[in-house]
């Protein structure tokens, strides 16, 4: 019997911060493609980056550059995705995209693999889309509890690292931590604000600070961070009504989201059922021992690849309703390696 040719890969977007987690991901995760092809901006053609143990040059992106791909990984912003993913599907290749662009398209899946896989083989755009990192950190745990009790209503907190804002996230943190080392701060109101006089990459100091605030304003005082959780939660889940409150935190944190999420059933629960649930479900990790002060917090499971949960309490006020808190490394789970499994199912059907 003939063996079927492995397909080939385009990592575009290969140069950015989620771009370098997503080569170290396909260095790590099993092999199942040919040719790997990284793309990137014209400023960034010709630098050599090492993937799967080999040092691969990059090529600026452009028409061409897509000939004789078959799937294409895009980690970009959204005017990138918006204008040259349809191009890299009408040369055939099968996009899977990280930005927001394509979402909310009803012609474009919206999939995460413990949940949904099965909507991948609907795209007449040629075009899958993954969700935001946000969203990412708890969809999967809330979708094993959907399965099993039915979700109705979701109260999301959440508590986002910088890095989910490109590398000037970290970069104007670890700025602004060297600002305020030594000094006696944080005692007077707006005292931060008398050493830290450029704000950059955020809309007030974030050094020894939180920020209520989280991505660009939308309708109603709503920003788009939040807006994401609750439409992408609807989409994903396949439930156009779920009732969805987010409030969306800027903490000083470089990498991994927590949330902290009140969710309401229409079966009653158990915290023990709940946590069975959730020991015994793909891609989470239960940590949930709070005698023992045991939890997760995003310093313990950075770098990591499960959704993290502990915390979980039954409502002392509704046995149908669950609190529970989570944390996702952004960077991995919540944009690289949701994008890869994706990948990896549409790979699996060219050597089927």
């Amino acid at each position: 019997m003939t063996q079927k040719k492995l397909p080939s890969l385009a990592v575009v977007g290969a140069t950015g911060a989620v771009g370098t987690v997503m080569l170290d991901i396909l260095t790590k995760r099993p092999n199942v493609y040919g040719e790997i092809r990284l793309i990137a901006s014209a400023r960034s053609a010709g630098k050599k980056l090492m993937v799967r143990g080999e040092e691969v040059e990059v090529v600026a992106i452009s028409p061409e550059a897509f000939d004789g791909i078959d799937i294409a990984m895009f980690d970009t912003p959204d005017d990138i995705a918006g204008e040259w993913a349809p191009i890299a599907a009408s040369r055939g290749a099968v996009v899977v995209d990280n930005s927001t662009f394509f979402r909310m398209d009803d012609q474009v899946p919206l999939v995460v693999v413990e949940i949904n896989p099965e909507a991948i083989k609907n795209r007449p755009k040629g075009i899958i889309s993954n969700p935001n990192c946000t969203t990412m950190t708890m969809i999967v745990a809330m979708g094993a509890l959907h399965k099993a009790y039915g979700l109705k209503e979701l109260f999301v907190s959440s508590y986002q690292a910088v890095s989910g804002m490109g590398v000037t996230g970290p970069e104007t943190l670890y700025d602004q931590i060297q600002q305020v080392a030594g000094k006696h701060l944080g005692v007077e109101p707006g005292d931060l604000r008398t050493v830290i006089k450029d704000f950059g990459a955020f809309p007030a100091p974030l050094a020894l600070n939180v920020i209520p605030w989280a991505g660009s304003l939308k309708d109603g005082g709503y920003s788009s961070e939040e807006t994401k959780v609750r439409f992408e939660s609807r989409k994903i889940l396949g439930l156009p009504d779920l009732k969805v409150a987010a409030t969306c935190v800027r903490v000083p944190v470089i990498t991994t989201h927590s949330l902290s999420v009140h969710a309401i059933f229409e079966k009653e629960v158990t915290r023990e059922a709940a946590q069975a649930l959730l020991k015994s479900s793909a891609g989470i990790e239960l940590l949930d021992d709070p005698e023992k002060g045991i939890w997760p917090t995003p310093n313990d499971v950075v770098n990591t690849d499960p959704t993290w949960v502990g915390r979980v309490r039954r409502s002392p006020d509704d046995s149908h309703a669950l609190d529970l808190f989570m944390c996702g490394d952004n960077l991995r789970k919540g944009a690289a390696l949701n994008t890869a499994q994706i990948a990896e199912l549409v790979a699996a059907e060219f050597t089927a």
